[in-house]
């Protein structure tokens, strides 16, 4: 208006427009909706899987009473009504402390790993070890390891070594899966899970881990899981007895912490 030299009450009046709009900065149909916006997104978000009319239903329930035909637009405008795979939600877990027991059978570690033969087969280990001493109790090792799998593993260590007071376990389906709870409920053992995304806070078992994989999975071709367990056997007798470890004043586990009970079978890995 300055470069006109017109008051802005005559401009408006030439141009016809109100100076309530001139003044009012014009949102966008958005920021019109953004009520509608937030609360449609909250009811998306605890219930990912509903269509638009279960969405729209909770609405009202709600207490909003906004006309359908404007909540479908806004759906349509967050492009909710495009197919989408809903993530699946992992319950909320509350950070466990990393404190290493100061006895045996205190607190066990299980985490699976994964690599594949010469030939290109795929397979999974199960690996647990005891807290208290670092000490390598058991690898499993086979092409699938479902949970019954674990609680199977599980009871052979437990007649072996004793039952832990707790396990720290990751939010894998297997560990996660209803059979081995409720196994773990009976057997009065304390599930320790870690929060997703934070493997440091399993970080004895992944230490554990990179050792396994690049002194035996990383360091051989193997073409059967028979060669895979005959050497996992070696290496895990090698790692318990006779490989100092760092952080126990660099002794092995089993001169740091000796344990009265050993495996009276061949090795170390407990069959199932």
């Amino acid at each position: 208006m300055k470069e006109h030299q017109l008051p802005i009450r005559r401009a408006c009046q030439i141009v016809k427009l109100s100076r309530a709009a001139f003044y009012r900065t014009p949102q966008g149909p958005m920021e019109r909706d953004r009520d509608v916006v937030e609360a449609l997104l909250r009811v998306v978000e605890e219930h990912p899987r509903w269509g638009f009319w279960k969405c729209y239903d909770r609405l009202r329930l709600l207490g909003h009473r906004w006309n359908h035909k404007r909540v479908y637009r806004v759906y349509c405008e967050l492009r909710l009504n495009v197919p989408r795979r809903a993530k699946r939600k992992v319950p909320h877990r509350l950070r466990q402390p990393l404190a290493a027991p100061a006895v045996l059978n205190g607190t066990w570690a299980l985490d699976f790993m994964h690599d594949a033969l010469y030939g290109g087969r795929r397979f999974r280990t199960l690996n647990v070890l005891d807290e208290g001493n670092r000490q390598g109790l058991g690898i499993d090792i086979g092409t699938s390891i479902p949970s019954a799998r674990v609680v199977r593993l599980m009871e052979r260590l437990i007649e072996v070594y004793g039952r832990p007071a707790a396990v720290r376990v990751d939010n894998g389906p297997e560990l996660t899966a209803q059979a081995f709870v409720d196994w773990c409920a009976q057997q009065d053992i304390e599930l320790r899970y870690i929060q997703p995304g934070k493997p440091d806070q399993n970080a004895y078992i992944e230490r554990f881990n990179r050792s396994y994989r690049e002194e035996v999975l990383s360091a051989y071709v193997f073409e059967s899981l028979e060669q895979v367990r005959a050497l996992t056997d070696e290496w895990l007798q090698t790692y318990n007895e006779e490989r100092p470890h760092d952080s126990l004043g660099r002794v092995p586990p089993l001169t740091f912490m000796p344990r009265p009970n050993r495996p009276v079978e061949s090795g170390y890995r407990v069959s199932t």
